[in-house]
């Protein structure tokens, strides 16, 4: 009863704010979680045609596989825009509502626009149990906080970003996933150090291909030296200065005997030049 008379109290506009965000919300998390599309049927036969529902803000696709036949539809495109910017769009299955019946597709291709980059034309593969297809799936890898090799300023080189698969359609894994806690430099990942279902391969067979290496740095870090030694070493830096200062001084009066030496002789050579002059 308290609420009630709260919300009374409450402006119009504010309930009606608050009744927007909530409607924001829910669409937010609606498409977060997003993982199917509303698809009509679509009956052209012409390029015109095509075009017309492209500029209607939907893009033309086709669901083909198993033994019904090609089905032409249309989906929204803002919405297969954010799909797609979602990661691994080409490797998650997807429902299609077409016209109130759900089918499970995986995307195969999507054709872009060559100068507006703009989704233009959709191939989708029925889902159908016990059906194996070939399909792309990523690699992620995760603890790299854990990696003394990569505290230790390693490299991570990946070599293949997707590995190609052959499973069944109901079977697709998400990702493989790399662990790298406690890996150091020099190791290696490959293929059989990712475990899989019996009956999910990869298309590459007769060797164990690598995913990745953790290699050395270009440049080594040079290793901190302890306060122990930076101190010893500035005591040896300042004996060297002292030492150096000490050198000068003892040779200032040598300098000042040695020109006292030239001096005299000076006087000596011009004394014995005033007799000879006299003798003339």
């Amino acid at each position: 009863m308290k609420l009630l008379k709260e919300y009374q109290i409450l402006p119009p506009c504010q309930i009606y704010l608050n009744n927007y965000l909530d409607y924001l919300q829910s669409w937010v998390k609606k498409l977060c979680f997003m993982n199917s599309l509303e698809a009509n049927i679509r009956d052209n036969s012409t390029k015109g045609q095509l075009n017309a529902i492209r500029n209607s803000g939907d893009v033309p696709a086709i669901i083909y596989g198993g033994k019904d036949k090609n089905q032409k539809i249309s989906i929204s495109k803002k919405l297969l825009k954010f799909l797609i910017d979602k990661e691994n769009f080409l490797s998650n299955i997807i429902t299609l509502n077409v016209d109130g019946k759900p089918q499970n597709v995986l995307p195969r291709e999507v054709k872009y626009h060559i100068i507006s980059d703009e989704p233009t034309h959709v191939d989708f593969l029925r889902v159908l149990p016990g059906v194996k297809i070939k399909i792309e799936v990523p690699v992620n890898f995760i603890n790299n906080e854990k990696s003394p090799g990569l505290k230790r300023g390693g490299v991570l080189n990946i070599v293949r970003r997707k590995v190609e698969l052959k499973c069944p359609s109901e079977k697709i894994p998400e990702n493989l996933t790399i662990d790298l806690d406690g890996v150091d430099i020099g190791e290696s990942f490959k293929i059989s150090s990712i475990k899989l279902d019996s009956d999910v391969v990869p298309t590459i067979q007769g060797r164990d291909f690598v995913i990745a290496t953790l290699a050395a740095p270009t440049v080594m870090k040079e290793p901190e030296k302890p306060a122990e030694a930076e101190a010893a070493e500035g005591a040896e830096g300042a004996e060297g200065a002292d030492g150096v200062a000490a050198t000068a001084e003892g040779d200032k009066p040598a300098a000042d005997a040695a020109k006292g030496d030239k001096k005299e002789g000076d006087d000596k050579k011009s004394a014995d030049k005033k007799p000879a002059e006299e003798k003339k």
